[in-house]
């Protein structure tokens, strides 16, 4: 993706009037997750405009069939959608190859490449970078290449291992995605350290969308009883915060976040929602947000 939304800062801290242009560029340029479950097409359709650009999850249960399906389709109505390419769910170089001719026949344009949580490679692409080399190696057509960005670290592999890999697979990438993270200063303190160790890559920061308490419930019934105890394990640190009355908002952590858009020291460059499917509020609350601001 373009930085050319980050407008350069020339003093230590941001105006009020900068502040608000970089939030109403990060809100307009956010990124939507969603995942292949049957209702996710029509509720796409029907809540979020194609200017929108959208991921879609891969569940290890699953493979992924639904997630390149679903993109395709997505793409084929005029939506921007990028499949998550989980490596450990690529048999080989022929598998590759056909999902990349399926993605290229539909126009699709970006693509998540990320290693995925099976305990076991299904073949020859162990992690992320690997996959990201297979890409390389066919000629993919994707003008948007995605990787994970770990905030907090990543819970099963030492810090200073993640580090290296970023390190290596931004090469091949044109954007990094970050996990959720619902401390400001800890996101914007990891994006100023890899731009210090060179990864000079725009930063979309991972953040829930409004989520209800039942919506989240059924979300994680869906995954499938392994990948749901995982998704759990893995998110169990923010879970609490979704079962308040009310759901979950991410207004506070927007707030925390906005001085540091348009700060060139983190190349912050959007948000990514991490929806859970709940597409409808999550469009309300960003078009709240953006009729609040240009009121302002």
């Amino acid at each position: 993706m373009s930085t050319e939304t980050n407008e350069p800062v020339t003093h230590s801290e941001p105006s009020v009037l900068s502040k608000r242009e970089a939030l109403v560029r990060a809100l307009r340029n956010a990124s939507y997750e969603v995942l292949p479950f049957k209702k996710t097409e029509a509720a796409v359709f029907e809540h979020v405009p194609p200017d929108v650009a959208l991921t879609v999850t891969t569940t290890e249960a699953k493979g992924l069939g639904p997630t390149v399906d679903l993109a395709v389709r997505l793409s084929r109505h005029g939506y921007t959608a990028a499949p998550h390419l989980a490596a450990r769910l690529v048999r080989d170089g022929a598998h590759l190859t056909d999902v990349v001719a399926q993605l290229r026949e539909a126009g699709v344009s970006s693509v998540f490449v990320i290693g995925g949580d099976a305990a076991e490679p299904a073949g020859t692409f162990p992690d992320a970078l690997s996959l990201l080399r297979g890409l390389d190696e066919i000629g993919h057509p994707f003008t948007t290449v995605g990787i994970g960005g770990y905030p907090e670290g990543h819970g099963h592999i030492p810090d200073d291992v993640v580090d290296k890999a970023l390190e290596q697979k931004a090469p091949h990438a044109t954007q990094v995605i970050t996990q959720l993270c619902f401390d400001a200063d800890t996101t914007v303190s990891w994006a100023r350290s890899i731009q210090a160790r060179g990864v000079a890559l725009p930063v979309r920061v991972g953040i829930p969308g409004a989520v209800s308490r039942q919506k989240l419930v059924r979300i994680t019934a869906g995954l499938g009883l392994g990948q749901s105890a995982r998704f759990l394990k893995k998110q169990q640190s923010m879970l609490w915060r979704f079962f308040l009355p009310g759901g979950y908002s991410p207004d506070r952590l927007v707030r925390r976040l906005t001085p540091s858009f348009g700060d060139p020291g983190t190349n912050l460059a959007g948000f990514h929602v991490f929806t859970f499917n709940e597409l409808e509020k999550t469009q309300t609350w960003r078009q709240e947000w953006l009729a609040r601001l240009e009121e302002a």
